[in-house]
C-alpha cells in the first residue's frame, strides 16, 4: 500500500512516517503547502492509496473535494484542529473518511489506517453468513429505532432467525425500552471498556435477551460514556455478532463520525428512515449525499419510508427522484397502534398482530429472510427485485 503524507512541517512528516514505519507500512512522504491548498499539485508520480494531510485548515475543503473526484481510489485522512460538527459533516462531503485531532497518538493514526484498509478490503477476510443492517435516521423523530427493534423482534419470532440489535445511538439510545421493559445489566460502552474480553460468550452475558433468538446490546446508560467507544471496538464487535448471528441490526442514530461510519463500512443494507415532509426529504438528500461522496455503492442504500400515506401531497416517486436514492419499503401511518407499542414497550407485532405496520414488517423480514437463505452472489440485487 501506497501513502503519502503532506505536511508543511518536517518535524511532523517525520513523526507520521515514523509512526507509520512502525506498523509496517510502505509510502512516500512529501513536505511542502499542499495541505491546505493544492493536495492535487503534491500527488506526482504514482498515485497513493492513501493521503494524510497534516494541519488541515478548512479552507482547503473546497482542494480537497477536488482530489478526490480526481482521484477517487485515493482515502484521505486529514489532521486538523478543528473537530466540530459543522467541519467533520463538510469533510465527510469532501470525500474524507477519517479525521483526527492535532498531534494524533500511533494508535489513534494506525487504528484510521486499518479501518481504511478494512474498506478498501486490503486486509479483509472472508465474509461472514450473517447480514449487517445499518438503519439510520434522516431526521430525529423518523421512527428508525422502533422499526429497527420491531423488525429484529419479527425476524426472530415469526422467522426463528437469530437477531443481534445492537444500539449506537450513543448519547441518548433507548431502543430496549421498545421492545422489553428490562433493565440491561451491561451496555454498549462496557463492552469496549473490555474489549480485550471480547468473544461470543462475553458479547452474549453483556446482551438483553429480549426472545429466545433475540438479543439487544443497549446503549451506555451515561452519555458521557460514549467515548469510550471508538470505531475498532465497533468493527470488532460486528465480527463477532455477525459470526454467531443471523442479521446484526445495528440502531446507527444520526452522528457521522468514524464510529458511526464503521456499521456503513461493513453493512449488507443500509436503511435511511425518512418521512414524506420537506425537513425529512432535505435531510435524506443531504444524508445520501455524504454516503455517495464517501464511496458507498447505492446499490446497498433503500430508504424507509416511515408514516406513509398513499394520499401524500409528495409520492414516492418524488422522493426518490429527489433523494437520488431507492424507496425500499413503505410503512403505513398507523399512529394510535404505534403509540401504544412504544408506551407499553411491546413489539407491534404481538401487541396489534392485525396492524398495517405490523403487515410491513412481515413483509421487510420475509423479504430479507428469504434473499438471506439463497446465501450468494448478488443479494443486494435479488432483494431489491422484491420490492
Amino acid at each position: 500500500m501506497k501513502i503519502k503524507i503532506l505536511s508543511d512541517s518536517h518535524e511532523n512528516a517525520e513523526h507520521l512516517r515514523t509512526t507509520l514505519v512502525q506498523a509496517g507500512r510502505t509510502m512516500d512522504v512529501a513536505v511542502g503547502h499542499a495541505t491546505s491548498s493544492d493536495p492535487i499539485g503534491a500527488i506526482n508520480g504514482t498515485v497513493p492509496d492513501i493521503v494524510v494531510l497534516d494541519a488541515f485548515k478548512p479552507s482547503g475543503l473546497a482542494a480537497l473535494e477536488q482530489l478526490t473526484l480526481r482521484y477517487p481510489q485515493v482515502d484521505p485522512i486529514i489532521i486538523t484542529s478543528d473537530t466540530s460538527s459543522e467541519f467533520l459533516l463538510q469533510a465527510f462531503r469532501a470525500g474524507v473518511r477519517e479525521v483526527l485531532p492535532t498531534g494524533p497518538s500511533a494508535e489513534a493514526l494506525q487504528a484510521a489506517l486499518a479501518r481504511i484498509t478494512h474498506k478498501r478490503g486490503v486486509a479483509a477476510g472472508p465474509a461472514a453468513d450473517g447480514k449487517i443492517l445499518a438503519m439510520t435516521s434522516c431526521k430525529g423523530g423518523s421512527g428508525a429505532t422502533f422499526l429497527a427493534t420491531n423488525l429484529a423482534w419479527v425476524l426472530a419470532t415469526a422467522h426463528g432467525k437469530r437477531v443481534a440489535l445492537i444500539d449506537l445511538n450513543l448519547q441518548f439510545g433507548d431502543a430496549a425500552m421498545y421492545v422489553t421493559d428490562q433493565k440491561p445489566a451491561s451496555n454498549l460502552a462496557l463492552v469496549c471498556q473490555q474489549i480485550h474480553r471480547l468473544d461470543a460468550a462475553f458479547l452474549g452475558s453483556a446482551m438483553i435477551e429480549v426472545a429466545p433468538n433475540f438479543h439487544l446490546l443497549a446503549a451506555p446508560e451515561d452519555p458521557a460514556h460514549a467515548t469510550d467507544v471508538k470505531a475498532e471496538h465497533v468493527e470488532a464487535i460486528l465480527k463477532v455478532a455477525r459470526a454467531n448471528y443471523d442479521f446484526v441490526i445495528v440502531d446507527v442514530g444520526r452522528s457521522l463520525d468514524s464510529v458511526s461510519l464503521q456499521p456503513f463500512d461493513m453493512a449488507d443494507m443500509i436503511f435511511p428512515v425518512v418521512q414524506l415532509t420537506l425537513p425529512f426529504i432535505r435531510e435524506a438528500k443531504r444524508l445520501v449525499a455524504v454516503l455517495i461522496s464517501l464511496g458507498y455503492p447505492m446499490s446497498k442504500v433503500g430508504l424507509i419510508v416511515n408514516r406513509h400515506q398513499k394520499s401524500a401531497e409528495i409520492s414516492l416517486q418524488d422522493l426518490e427522484r429527489t433523494v437520488n436514492a431507492k424507496v425500499f419499503k413503505a410503512v403505513p401511518n398507523c399512529y394510535e397502534e404505534v403509540a401504544a407499542s412504544v408506551n407499553q414497550g411491546e413489539p407491534i407485532a404481538r401487541l396489534a398482530k392485525n396492524s398495517p405496520v405490523t403487515k410491513a414488517l412481515r413483509e421487510i423480514a420475509a423479504s430479507l429472510d428469504t434473499i438471506q437463505e439463497k446465501n450468494g452472489k448478488g443479494w443486494l440485487s435479488r432483494l431489491f427485485a422484491t420490492h
